[in-house]
């Protein structure tokens, strides 16, 4: 799965451990479908039935920390393991945020290819040097919504009040027009409810998982020309991965690869789970068209990419990775 966790697994670094507990958290519903939610549970059931001497306790839901405290928690090594935007960490390391930069991925089959590309061994060595590893890599699609209008071209969203979920989208949103308040998924809801938000861009999984259905006149669902792919892995506190024994480092490198295996299967069909919620309650659908796209790439080249390559270390590189995948 990883080149860095086989590396260190041969390395044989890790010391032997005794029975261990982790705590694995994140933001995301559990216990009602929510992809995220399960990927962990099966890590955490694989690990179990590995019978390794591990136990990996599940805190969904913000039950242990909130959305954007996770990666402090786990680059301290008080937190083991979570199911993370890495979006959320680019105050930290602001080369995250190409990991939720418009129009980058624009589909499933694109974000498989870059999965098993240079450009991601340059950012699980990043990650690694900020203190975490990725267990699974998982690419979420995602779409507008909107209590006004449906979002298609750059037009259609001047004036609104709007979450784009991180600095790259932000940029981009701005530039066509919209103002922005800055919230992580979970906040999504009451945003829309009390007025304080227009409309919003997340995920298939977070537009069905909050009930924003609930809240929307109309989805711009991702279809062929998605604009927002964001990369949302498991990953462990390198801290926490360097006291395992190489037995259990084995164990969550299997119980990682199979779930990052199950989610690939599960990502397209949570767009057409999360289209049909919405037209069942009603809202009005909509996809942006090709030309909508392009519109947005423009803006998006004057903006995100631009500021991008002038104020990330590295960011022209990471760019320039990132679009050499086919």
């Amino acid at each position: 799965m990883k080149a860095m966790m086989t590396a260190v697994l041969a390395m044989g670094l890790a010391v032997p451990a005794t029975a261990e507990t982790l705590k694995a958290s994140h933001q995301f519903p559990g216990g009602k479908g929510d992809a995220r939610d399960e990927m962990v549970q099966m890590i955490a059931r694989e690990v179990a039935a590995a019978d390794v001497d591990l136990e990996i306790r599940v805190y969904p839901g913000e039950s242990l920390y909130k959305a954007k405290e996770q990666w402090g928690a786990l680059e301290k090594g008080q937190l083991d393991i979570t199911s993370f935007p890495l979006d959320y960490a680019s105050g930290r390391v602001p080369q995250f945020s190409i990991t939720l930069m418009p129009g980058l991925v624009r589909n499933h089959e694109r974000a498989a290819r870059l999965n098993d590309s240079p450009f991601m061994e340059e950012m699980y060595e990043l990650i690694e040097a900020n203190g975490a590893m990725v267990l699974a890599d998982a690419w979420l699609a995602g779409g507008f919504v909107s209590k006004k209008n449906c979002i298609t071209g750059p037009d259609s969203i001047k004036g609104q009040v709007s979450r784009a979920a991180g600095p790259a989208f932000e940029q981009m949103l701005v530039g066509a027009g919209a103002s922005i308040s800055s919230m992580p998924s979970s906040e999504i809801y009451t945003g829309m409810q009390t007025g304080v938000l227009d409309g919003a861009s997340t995920s298939s999984g977070s537009l069905v998982s909050y009930r924003l259905q609930e809240q929307a006149k109309c989805v711009t669902i991702p279809g062929e020309n998605a604009l927002w792919f964001m990369y949302e892995p498991v990953l462990i506190s390198k801290g926490t991965w360097e006291k395992l024994s190489p037995e259990q480092q084995q164990a969550l490198t299997e119980a990682g690869q199979k779930a990052e295996d199950w989610f690939a299967e599960q990502a397209p069909k949570l767009d057409a789970e999360m289209e049909q919620v919405f037209k069942d309650a009603g809202v009005e659908i909509a996809s942006m068209s090709p030309e909508d796209y392009e519109a947005w790439m423009k803006i998006a080249e004057e903006t995100t990419f631009a500021n991008f390559a002038k104020d990330v270390e590295g960011g022209q590189e990471l760019l320039d990775a990132a679009r050499a995948v086919e």
